[in-house]
């Protein structure tokens, strides 16, 4: 009999560490490491409570800053490039040279097609040169890559209306407010279309 104790206490003993050790190592799926968000994911998280917090805003200085920090990620890019780009159109565009800054945004557009503000910032270019068709393509591209882009769907209803298009227009700028409602142009357009319609 104290044979048989002294070898189950031999045996316990043996054991205890293994024990421990299990006791100290959580399996191994509560052990994985927490994946991280790349820096899209970052950016798209981030763009949600913006686009919410739009809406939860009453204070227009609350608001303005919610809209910039979204111009902000819109035009952020995984690529250093592609903002360096956009920069340089930008720049051009800003110094009156339309001709460089668009054959910078068909390179940028080219090789970075996934970038909506790329094709933003030349559906703007377009605008400012009278491209008007050329601007609703671009449009039409944002808006598949970033459908809730204000700022395309505001430019669409420009353009709709200096083509008279008035219906179109308001459905244009109805769109980018039910995104965005903190937008007084927007809504002086909406206002001046009104005034058209009703012959004032």
């Amino acid at each position: 009999m104290r044979g048989i104790v002294c070898s189950l206490a031999l045996a316990l003993l043996s054991a205890t560490p293994a024990l421990a050790q299990d006791m100290r190592e959580p399996a191994g799926d509560l052990a994985a490491p927490v994946q991280q968000k790349s820096p899209a994911e970052s950016r798209s998280d981030r763009l949600d409570a913006l686009m919410a917090r739009l809406h939860r805003e009453t204070d227009r200085r609350d608001a303005l800053s919610a809209e910039q920090d979204i111009w902000e990620l819109w035009m952020a890019s995984d690529s250093p490039t592609a903002e360096v780009l956009l920069q340089q159109a930008t720049r051009a565009m800003n110094d009156g040279a339309p001709e460089p800054a668009l054959t910078i945004l068909n390179r940028l557009t080219g090789a970075y097609p996934d970038f909506a503000e790329a094709w933003n910032k030349r559906a703007t270019l377009h605008f400012m040169m009278g491209n008007y068709q050329a601007s609703l393509a671009d449009i039409e591209k944002v808006l598949d890559l970033e459908p809730r882009h204000f700022g395309a769907l505001s430019g669409r209803g420009m353009i709709h209306q200096r083509q008279k298009n008035y219906s179109a227009a308001v459905a244009a700028y109805e769109e980018a407010l039910a995104i965005n409602p903190n937008m007084p142009s927007v809504k002086e357009a909406v206002k001046e279309i009104e005034k058209i319609e009703r012959g004032i």
